[in-house]
């Protein structure tokens, strides 16, 4: 069993910035597919970011594109999020997740193909 623990939320004023991290523990240490996706109340789930983390390729979506980077450190078994030039519209629950064995880790699938293993969330906050 895999478990995902997510940190580094809070609250910062737009323009601001917030990195998060999601450690992985347990011991599948195989590769995967993680994500961090985002929620607020009465809206559907969002996929934000995506990578597979025995490559190199990475995905982000166009509302976060070139603000936002997703990274991982296979050492450390962590999931980064970089948030920089942050938007009172990127205020949500940020959740991460994992695929594992991954399938279908690519451009077209992350952000709507299922996910195995999800961690309980970090809020974000912007105020403007």
């Amino acid at each position: 069993q895999v478990q995902l623990v997510e940190s580094g939320g809070g609250s910062v004023q737009a323009g601001g910035s917030l990195r998060l991290s999601c450690t992985a523990s347990g011991q599948n240490r195989g590769s995967a597919c993680m994500g961090w996706f985002r929620q607020t109340p009465g809206k559907a789930r969002e996929g934000v970011a995506a990578l597979y983390t025995a490559g190199i390729a990475a995905w982000h979506a166009d509302s976060v594109k070139d603000r936002f980077t997703i990274s991982h450190d296979n050492a450390k078994r962590t999931l980064y999020l970089q948030m920089n030039s942050l938007k009172p519209e990127d205020s949500a629950m940020y959740y991460c997740a994992a695929d594992i064995p991954p399938s279908n880790c690519n451009k077209q699938s992350w952000s709507s193909k299922p996910y195995n293993h999800w961690g309980q969330g970090t809020q974000v906050t912007v105020s403007s």
